[in-house]
């Protein structure tokens, strides 16, 4: 006989289930082009941890780091634009 958490956790699966096929007025949103957001992601980890090493020290600082790694593309796309063609 299995554990009664076991037995929960399985009848709650199967209602949850159920009432998602049982709807049919719902609809699916499939998105096709998300991995971009994972990459950013990685970015967003990397620039923190730079600038966290860079601006480590006090409160103001470490949120300043955060700050710069939450926009660092825009200030890339900023500086690519300012070059010359």
């Amino acid at each position: 006989m299995a554990p009664a958490h076991a037995m929960r956790s399985r009848k709650s699966a199967r209602d949850v289930n159920l009432m998602a096929t049982s709807d049919s007025s719902t609809k699916k949103n499939v998105v096709k082009s998300g991995g971009v957001g994972g990459i950013w992601f990685l970015g967003f980890i990397g620039a923190l941890v730079y600038y966290l090493h860079t601006h480590s020290g006090t409160f103001w600082l470490v949120v300043l780091a955060f700050m710069k790694a939450l926009f660092w593309p825009a200030f890339v796309v900023y500086h690519v634009l300012q070059l010359p063609t």
